[in-house]
């Protein structure tokens, strides 16, 4: 079962700070999951500039140049955000019975484990 799911609010803990131009400490949510190299693409983190090639539309407008795009960081490098504290947290599972339409089900849920000091 993945910790990180797509829409989660996460933080990055590694990296070089903002002062030289990282983005350790940077909160955003969680746009893409990419199981297959265990990496996330956060929303406003790891901006890369990517040159796209100039081609048409079928309009016959121009499209191409220089755009910047959120590039896929490693799982491994950011943390899950608590919300109650909004401090990096590590995410637990919990069995849970629930009662839906009149019969009981077993399911696990996700929850933020209590965070102390920053990650």
């Amino acid at each position: 079962m993945a910790k990180i799911k797509k829409g989660d609010l996460v933080q990055v803990i590694s990296g070089a700070k903002p002062e030289r131009g990282g983005d350790r400490g940077k909160q955003g949510k969680v746009l893409e999951v990419v199981p297959g190299t265990n990496r996330v693409v956060v929303e406003g983190v790891n901006y890369v500039t990517k040159h796209t090639r100039v081609g048409q539309s079928q309009r016959g407008t121009k499209t191409g140049g220089i755009e910047t795009v959120e590039a896929p960081i490693h799982i491994s490098n950011v943390a899950i955000v608590d919300p109650e504290t909004k401090k990096p947290t590590r995410v637990g599972h919990r069995v849970e019975e629930v009662v839906k339409n009149g019969e009981k089900r077993t399911v696990r849920v996700r929850y933020a484990k209590k965070s102390g000091k920053d990650l």
